[in-house]
């Protein structure tokens, strides 16, 4: 489905919107960040030298309110007061840490990393060095920018696999409504056939004229039918999957080039599979006729039939130049063909009948330079 330039205009503008709107709430963000940052080394900075004040009192000198409450306000920023002795003093440590010298030494580490110590210096004679971290409001806010970019990467992820899914819905409908279209602009030709088919049999003709034209509207019946099918839930009744597949593979056989050799072969004779004949054996004739087409119409076609546990295995393999395993998944999707002239739905349209109708599985089970194998997997019906 390709978007028109005005729709395309307008997605690219959108995402050049959202970009520069993230942008710019991550560049407020760093500069909330910054300014927090100085305002908190500001308070560091008072509270140093209410802390020098402190360290030029007498004994009997009082201290006033200010300095007092100065020291006593943070209870938030981790500091560490090393002193020119090498003894320290800790605020807002755990209590169970603080003499722990190696923890101390490694807290003395990260806080120079984090932030340049400062300096109480008395008449030119440094008496203590003050270290500090930052505060859990600064190291939450630290971490805000990826959790912003985290929610809005999650929220364009949902967004994208919601216009996915709306996307793919909407091809679905599409096909299906053309299959139904198809199916009901046959109906009308397909009627007037099978009258004048009855009228030439009333006529001196030869009868393998008629019977032979039978055979080919009962073909289009068939198909009209699998088309009216699509997009709609089909019926399942209990068939004998071995005998629909061999029907379909004697179909095919006899309407197929001579230099097309067919073989088919199963380990049982019965296995008794919730089906819908009409649609399984077009997921055959598909894979089949696109095993001749691998082969340029010319090869071996092979169909085996397989019962292991509670499923059946149907396989379908050609003589075929193969199909690289990068595409192995690619090849399923809808539009997807290596075919000058093909619309690539085939396989999307077996897909479909094997998994969403049938409950089944289909793969690639291999394929290299010597053919593909094409394998179907149905649940069997146990008694």
């Amino acid at each position: 489905m390709n978007f028109s330039p005005k729709r395309k205009t307008s997605n690219i503008i959108l995402l050049i919107s959202a970009f520069v709107i993230v942008s710019l709430i991550l560049w407020n963000t760093n500069s909330f960040f910054k300014k927090f940052k100085e305002e908190e080394r500001l308070k560091m900075e008072i509270w140093a030298t209410a802390q020098l004040e402190l360290v030029q009192s007498s004994v009997d000198q009082e201290l006033g309110n200010l300095t007092l409450k100065v020291l006593g306000n943070n209870t938030s920023t981790p500091m560490i007061l090393l002193n020119e002795k090498g003894s320290y003093k800790t605020h807002n440590i755990p209590e169970d840490k603080i003499s722990d010298s190696v923890y101390i030494h490694k807290k003395i580490a990260q806080f120079k990393n984090e932030n340049e110590p400062i300096l109480i210096i008395q008449d030119g004679e440094l008496l203590e060095t003050l270290y500090y971290g930052n505060s859990e409001v600064l190291n939450k806010l630290k971490y805000y920018p990826l959790a912003l970019l985290l929610i809005i990467f999650l929220f364009g992820t949902v967004i994208f696999f919601f216009f996915r899914t709306n996307k793919a819905s909407e091809q679905n409908k599409l096909w299906a409504g053309m299959a139904k279209e198809t199916a009901h602009q046959i109906g009308t030709p397909l009627t007037s056939l099978l009258g004048w088919n009855e009228l030439l049999k009333t006529e001196n003709i030869n009868q393998e004229v008629t019977k032979e034209i039978g055979k080919d509207i009962d073909r289009l019946q068939t198909i009209t039918e699998r088309f009216s099918k699509i997009g709609s839930i089909p019926e399942l009744h209990e068939h004998n999957i071995v005998a629909e597949t061999e029907k379909a593979y004697e179909y095919l056989k006899k309407r197929s080039s001579r230099l097309v050799h067919f073989s088919f072969s199963s380990n049982v004779d019965n296995v008794p599979v919730l089906l819908n004949p009409p649609l399984y054996n077009w997921s055959i004739e598909n894979l089949v006729k696109n095993g001749i087409d691998a082969m340029r119409g010319k090869g071996n076609i092979a169909i085996q039939i397989e019962k292991k546990g509670n499923f059946v295995h149907i396989s379908v393999s050609d003589t075929g130049h193969g199909i690289a395993k990068s595409e192995w998944q690619n090849i399923f999707s809808p539009g997807v063909t290596s075919k000058k002239r093909g619309w690539g739905l085939g396989l999307s349209l077996v897909k479909r009948i094997v998994e969403e109708y049938h409950k089944g599985k289909i793969k690639v089970f291999s394929s290299s330079k010597e053919g593909t194998i094409m394998q179907i997997s149905l649940r069997a019906i146990e008694k």
